[in-house]
């Protein structure tokens, strides 16, 4: 999520930057920058109001020591006065907080300075390649090749749970495995730590790493317990260090893990998602 100050500090290049996702967020970023002096300005009268009532406690006991019982009931009059004014204050700083976050909640990071603009993939740039995809001695798809080795039953995981669901079997099965082990192990040697997380994530988590408010369709979602399926392993992993600050000391922390995902990819059709290409639970 952007962070205020740099909102204030930065709004002509921060919205210059969204706009090379394709995203007009010149008005939001306005609504953000009204709704943050509107709430800085309510804060500062609430402290100033709180000050008084403090202030004016303190006096209204030593009047009425003083017998000045007038002057005292005066302070209490005003103590009472500044005490509604302050709840309503204080409701509408809830109010603006609240939409201030929404807001910021719904407005993506910005890309760094060295992406370029473009509107779809065919403005992507090459950045560095490796090989030649034209030497390949063949280009059967991998579609048929786990069907002509028996990898891969794509039609009885259809009909077990629906498409999107395959079942590895004999070799496939094996493989999948054996890749599994293969690469926790090099990360293992790179000196990361292997870590199993829970696959169920809570609202907090969600939002912490960006898959909510907006990709919750893109979820599967336990409604009884208000819990998500995760949709990689990232997701529980970061959040194992949600609401801390880390001592510069203790970076880098380097953390592996392999969990199954689940996405339900809702919108996906035809040639992306044939095979193994946009599935609704895999490994990674």
């Amino acid at each position: 999520m952007l962070q205020l100050v740099n909102i204030r500090s930065n709004r002509d290049e921060i919205i210059a930057s969204l706009k090379k996702r394709n995203i007009d967020a010149e008005a939001l970023i306005d609504e953000v920058i009204a709704l943050d002096e509107k709430r800085r300005s309510t804060q500062q009268v609430l402290d100033q109001n709180l000050n008084e009532s403090k202030k004016l406690a303190s006096e209204i006991g030593m009047l009425f020591k003083q017998g000045k019982q007038e002057e005292a009931q005066a302070a209490k009059s005003k103590t009472s006065d500044l005490k509604v004014v302050t709840q309503e204050l204080d409701g509408v700083l809830k109010e603006t907080e609240s939409k201030l976050n929404t807001i910021l909640s719904s407005i993506p990071n910005a890309p760094h300075s060295s992406v370029p603009a473009g509107k779809s993939s065919e403005d992507n740039e090459t950045i560095r390649t490796w090989g030649d995809a034209s030497d390949a001695p063949h280009h059967t798809p991998h579609w048929d090749l786990t069907s002509k080795y028996k990898l891969i039953d794509f039609e009885t995981g259809v009909k077990i749970t629906g498409a999107g669901f395959p079942i590895y079997t004999g070799r496939g099965a094996k493989l999948q495995r054996a890749l599994i082990q293969f690469f926790i192990d090099e990360a293992d040697a790179a000196g990361y730590t292997e870590v199993i997380p829970p696959l169920l994530i809570n609202e907090a988590s969600g939002f912490g790493t960006g898959q909510l408010p907006d990709k919750d369709g893109q979820m599967y979602y336990a409604n009884e317990d208000n819990l998500f399926l995760i949709p990689t392993a990232e997701v529980p992993i970061t959040n194992m260090y949600r609401d801390m600050i880390v001592d510069e000391a203790d970076l880098p922390i380097k953390n592996v893990g392999y969990t199954p995902c689940f996405r339900r990819e809702a919108g996906s059709y035809g040639k992306d998602v044939r095979g193994l290409n946009r599935l609704h639970q895999f490994d990674k």
